[in-house]
């Protein structure tokens, strides 16, 4: 028991992070073989562990209304994998590594279909496969300088090569994962070791329809983001242009609707990217802290205007990519509980039942910018000061801008102080 108490090292474990390029695959008939063959085994292995799942309903009363309730329960790996990897090699025609792929993937499949039904966002009918892809294992795979061997069959290969791409400089000494074979596309994901840095700045950013409003301890900072929506409101309108003459169309429609979609989508991440790399080059070994939002629910108290205005926002593609991002330039990211942020006095913790554009405390007499206020309590909540429920309620340690209520009701000194705090910023300015 004392063993397992023991420190082994002082030093910080070592983390990673996977740098992902694409080459095109050269080898089409070749992995024509293996994914039409590895379709099947996977079909197979979701057959089999589907008539195996257990669906069960169960109606549950809540108030008035009369809910009903699905539980999936799965039939456990360690007691059919046996049994299934037999069925599978039956009619495998590749090497045996693959029949234990197809089975993970399927339990992937599952499980996944598993959380959204349960949730209410998927039908419970058994999931079909689209476009099937192999992730080939390393144990199928042998680097050699700048290629890589993947086996097929036993004794049958197929060879890629990045010595020549654009990214060879970039990857060179870096470990690789394990590639993704498509139809098109093979993807290689590089994996590099981060190295330790101690963050010596903080960021506390607040999310909003047209702007990224922080606050970095001393002054505000507003990063304007209308470009994007702009971007994303003449999508979604020439989408509905296409969508119509899809519709009428058939397979032409189709398929210039998907060509259109996915170039659309580039566009939308090709300006995320230079924007997560502008703000870490403006923010190197930071801690940056988002609030951990979630679309659905604030759909279900907006309005028909306010939910189409949410609908066109990216804020988890900007906090997904800027954690991957930010490693590399010795950052990190933290997600807070957006609870009460723009609602709550950073002063002395009242909470307000109504906000509108400018957020007033009656009990302190603080007052500020409804976003400013979010962003500064997001800074408290990151820096872990809890709320000490006494009387008078304060931060513990801190008090974000000073001053007090004014005669007859008069705005206070901190406002004005915050509103000089505060910088602007437009994407054209800072790419």
């Amino acid at each position: 028991m004392s063993k397992n108490l023991r420190i082994k090292s002082f030093k910080p474990e070592e983390e990673y992070i996977y740098l992902t390029y694409s080459i095109k695959n050269n080898k089409r008939e070749e992995t024509k073989i293996l994914l039409e063959n590895y379709r099947v085994l996977l079909q197979k292995a979701l057959d089999w562990l589907w008539e195996r799942t257990k669906v069960e309903r169960k109606e549950v009363k809540k108030g008035k209304k009369v809910l009903t309730k699905v539980k999936v329960k799965l039939p456990k790996k360690k007691e059919v994998n046996k049994v299934l990897r037999d069925e599978l090699e039956k009619i495998n025609v590749l090497a045996s590594h693959y029949v234990d792929k197809a089975i993970n993937d399927a339990y992937s499949i599952l499980r996944g279909w598993k959380r959204r039904a349960e949730k209410g966002q998927a039908s419970l009918r058994k999931p079909r496969l689209k476009k099937v892809y192999v992730r080939v294992k390393s144990t199928l795979r042998k680097v050699n300088g700048g290629s890589v061997r993947i086996t097929v069959r036993p004794y049958e290969y197929v060879t890629f090569s990045w010595s020549h791409k654009w990214f060879s400089k970039r990857v060179k000494g870096l470990e690789l994962g394990e590639p993704i074979i498509k139809e098109d596309k093979v993807y290689l994901p590089f994996r590099y070791r981060l190295p330790w840095f101690t963050p010596l700045d903080f960021l506390a950013i607040d999310s909003n329809l047209y702007t990224l409003d922080a606050y970095d301890g001393e002054k505000f900072v507003t990063f304007s983001l209308k470009e994007l929506y702009s971007l994303k409101y003449g999508v979604e309108l020439k989408r509905g242009r296409i969508q119509r003459f899809a519709s009428k169309h058939g397979r032409k429609g189709k398929e210039l609707l998907r060509k259109y979609s996915h170039r659309e989508r580039n566009r939308v991440l090709d300006y995320i990217h230079k924007f997560v790399n502008s703000l870490l080059e403006m923010y190197p070994l930071t801690m940056f802290a988002v609030e951990k939002l979630n679309r659905q629910e604030m759909f279900k108290d907006a309005n028909d205007s306010l939910s189409k205005k949410i609908s066109r926002t990216v804020w988890r593609t900007i906090h997904r990519v800027l954690k991957y991002r930010a490693p590399l330039y010795g950052s990190f990211l933290k997600e807070v509980n957006p609870y009460h942020t723009s609602k709550s006095c950073p002063r002395c913790g009242w909470v307000s039942r109504k906000v509108g554009r400018t957020f007033r405390c009656v009990r302190c007499g603080f007052t500020l910018d409804r976003q400013l206020n979010a962003s500064l309590n997001i800074y408290l909540k990151m820096c872990g000061f809890p709320h000490i429920r006494d009387t008078p309620r304060v931060w513990v340690g801190v008090i974000p801008l000073k001053g007090r209520r004014g005669m007859n009701g008069a705005m206070p000194r901190d406002s004005v102080e915050a509103q000089r705090l505060r910088i602007g910023y437009k994407f054209m300015k800072i790419q």
